[in-house]
């Protein structure tokens, strides 16, 4: 949390410096070479910790690098194509765990000089890891944009930088933020519990974990870098016509998209028919990973960006990782029972969305108003200014 909040405390930007990405993608990079080498539980949850640790100050920080660079209604395809990221990540480690299950089936464990036995997963983990050392060292020659201030002085004191101040300011709009963070709340509820979905397959449609492993792979590399790219094109052209909601309106559009699909293919007669719709609901799940930092953005003054930029991902992350998988784990073990996984599953991401569903027209009128109140107080230097 503290890593997080650092840059857009100003502690990077005054003098253009790379700042905290060389450092965490360095730290995130060797805790997962690291893995590869733990001989016990506590050594390997100390290892995925630090990566954790590592992984968390890169989106806050990229984000609001993205912010200062671009002007609102050019923001969509930068976020965009950096949320194709995430596709494409996915997709690999699938890949990537596909076929360390099918060679840990027909190889023995690998002797590796100063490092000894290694089994297939431990030298997977070093083999992701290493490239990831040297890319820290091409942060180092990134430089940090200039922050673009943003003076707040409507009914209250010019806004400070510090992370109280972001506290304050989110909670004097808990409104807008609250609306729309919940949509994406949602969003990883949905997402998160998709860990479950290889022993779904099993369970309903006798699928082995590396069948489902290379299918999903090729379904995300199919349907979510594409979603994102065109969300973020479109992102940007409704905003250079005036519509500077169109952020969240795209926001919405995914979350109409991800709900049903999650719910649907659980009740499929195939493992095939079901991907179908899983195709569309990591379209959904993508364009919310898109526009949901993006309609963050648009109503977040710079000076505290970072700082809610990061409370927006510990809030979504957490609030996914604590109900998604826990839930659909309850609702198998003392409801359907662990034969009906499915149901669990589907039931899960169904329950999650009525609440930020019903109240659509709601979060859509106040994030409008607080959007309102931010292009009022524009400063014109380095930002075109729009009517909407």
């Amino acid at each position: 949390m503290l890593a997080r909040v650092c840059r857009s405390a100003g502690w990077s930007t005054a003098s253009g410096a790379p700042g905290l990405s060389p450092p965490a993608v360095l730290i995130w990079s060797l805790a997962t070479a690291v893995s590869g080498l733990a001989r016990n539980f506590w050594q390997l949850f100390l290892a995925r910790m630090t990566v954790g640790a590592g992984e968390a100050v890169l989106s806050p920080s990229a984000m609001s690098m993205i912010s200062d660079s671009f002007p609102p209604e050019k923001r969509g395809k930068p976020i965009a194509i950096y949320t194709a990221a995430l596709s494409i990540g996915a997709a690999v480690a699938s890949l990537i765990g596909g076929t360390v299950l099918l060679w840990a089936k027909t190889t023995d464990d690998i002797v590796v000089p100063l490092l000894g036995s290694l089994a297939p997963w431990q030298l997977t983990f070093i083999a992701v890891g290493a490239p990831g050392i040297i890319l820290a060292l091409v942060f180092l020659v990134i430089r940090e944009p200039q922050r673009q201030l943003l003076k707040i002085t409507e009914g209250e004191e010019e806004l400070g930088n510090g992370f109280r101040d972001a506290l304050g300011y989110v909670w004097r709009n808990l409104g807008p933020f609250a609306g729309f963070v919940s949509l994406a709340c949602a969003m990883t509820i949905c997402a998160y519990s998709q860990g479950f979905l290889p022993s779904v397959f099993e369970r309903t449609w006798g699928w082995q974990t590396e069948t489902y492993a290379f299918v999903n792979a090729m379904v995300i590399l199919a349907a979510g870098p594409p979603a994102v790219f065109a969300a973020g094109w479109l992102s940007d052209k409704w905003a250079q016509a005036g519509r500077r909601d169109a952020p969240i309106l795209l926001l919405i559009i995914g979350f109409l998209l991800m709900v049903p699909t999650a719910v649907l293919p659980m009740f499929m007669p195939s493992g095939e028919l079901a991907f179908v719709f899983l195709f569309f609901n990591t379209s959904g799940i993508g364009i919310i990973s898109a526009m949901g930092v993006n309609a963050l953005l648009a109503i977040t003054p710079s000076q505290v960006r970072g700082q809610i930029v990061a409370l927006y991902y510990i809030a979504i992350s957490m609030v996914g990782l604590l109900l998604g998988p826990s839930t659909v784990g309850w609702l198998s073990t003392n409801v359907f029972g662990e034969d009906e996984l499915r149901l669990a599953f589907a039931t899960t991401s169904a329950i999650y969305a009525i609440i930020p569903a019903l109240f659509i027209p709601a979060t859509l009128r106040a994030y409008r108003k607080q959007l309102a109140k931010i292009m009022a107080s524009e400063n014109p230097e380095g930002v075109a200014e729009q009517t909407a």
